[in-house]
């Protein structure tokens, strides 16, 4: 059975790894440090017993053949650097697993199957580095009409995993709630909730939503639209929780912002559509970071 790869073993590349592991897929995480095997405990929210998840490490340099399937977990600004030492064919099959869209765009060799993941599920650390806390939800996958080989095995042990015909929409509709709560919270400094409280926010809400949808509906006439209303639910259902842009800036780390609203930006330009507010807020945020 072929090993997966794990590019970025942060919360949601542990996860996946996890699913992986319990499909009895062997898993490898690639960076240079490998010193010692990684080691992490999860936590399961829906009380199932936690698991001592061990992952042997290598180096991308000690690679003797091409990876078959890699799983991209990685920060999206931090993709190009990360997959540099990867030797990567047209057979290579990648499971992109990050916020925002178009952060491989250019990076991989043409013919690869780039398979893109969405989830509402949440891992957070809970006390040491160490252990790991997961909220499970609803992950999907897509990009291709078709399934993998692979996939139907996976998804008899990862919970609510689907390959939905419309994959795309969901995946927008992940990116606009990503496109408004994440750099509003993060230019703040306020928790997700925030934004069902604040007029002001609201409003900057409702602009990013608009122009969004503007947009969306110029690719694809089936566009719902209407994204203000499912933000604002997502707000509601993570109003205690600090968006990961919002983490990245208090930590002084590189934010995701354009592979989130940069990605709405390069899209609309070709179309010859102005996204003022998202343009200000990538502005702002940048200058800020």
């Amino acid at each position: 059975m072929s090993t997966w790869y794990l590019l970025g073993a942060g919360n949601m590349g542990l996860l996946a790894a996890y699913y992986l592991r319990q499909a009895g897929v062997p898993v490898t995480v690639l960076r240079h440090d490998t010193a010692s095997p990684l080691r992490r405990r999860l936590t399961f929210a829906d009380g199932r017993p936690p698991c001592d998840l061990v992952l042997p490490v290598l180096s991308p340099v000690a690679l003797t053949e091409p990876p078959r399937r890699l799983v991209v977990a990685c920060k999206a600004p931090y993709s190009a650097a990360a997959l540099e030492s990867v030797p990567l064919t047209a057979d290579t099959q990648v499971l992109r697993l990050q916020n925002g869209l178009g952060s491989l765009d250019g990076l991989l060799p043409e013919g690869v199957r780039l398979i893109e993941v969405v989830t509402t599920s949440a891992v957070k650390q809970d006390g040491p580095a160490q252990h790991q806390v997961v909220a499970e939800n609803e992950t999907w996958m897509g990009g291709h009409d078709v399934a993998p080989d692979w996939f139907e095995q996976l998804s008899a042990h990862w919970p609510n995993l689907s390959w939905p015909a419309d994959f795309q929409h969901r995946q927008w509709h992940k990116l606009v709630a990503n496109a408004v709560i994440n750099p509003l919270t993060a230019l703040h400094d306020v928790p997700n909730g925030r934004l069902l409280e604040d007029r002001e926010l609201q409003h900057q809400a409702e602009e990013l939503c608009r122009e969004a949808d503007q947009l969306l509906t110029a690719v694809d006439p089936t566009w719902p639209g209407d994204s203000l209303p499912r933000v604002m639910a997502v707000a509601s259902a993570t109003a205690g929780n600090t968006s990961s842009m919002r983490a990245d800036v208090g930590k002084g780390a590189v934010t995701e912002i354009e592979a989130i609203n940069g990605y709405l930006l390069r899209r609309a330009a070709p179309l010859g559509l102005s996204l003022p507010a998202h343009e200000r807020i990538v502005a702002t945020l940048t200058s800020r970071t």
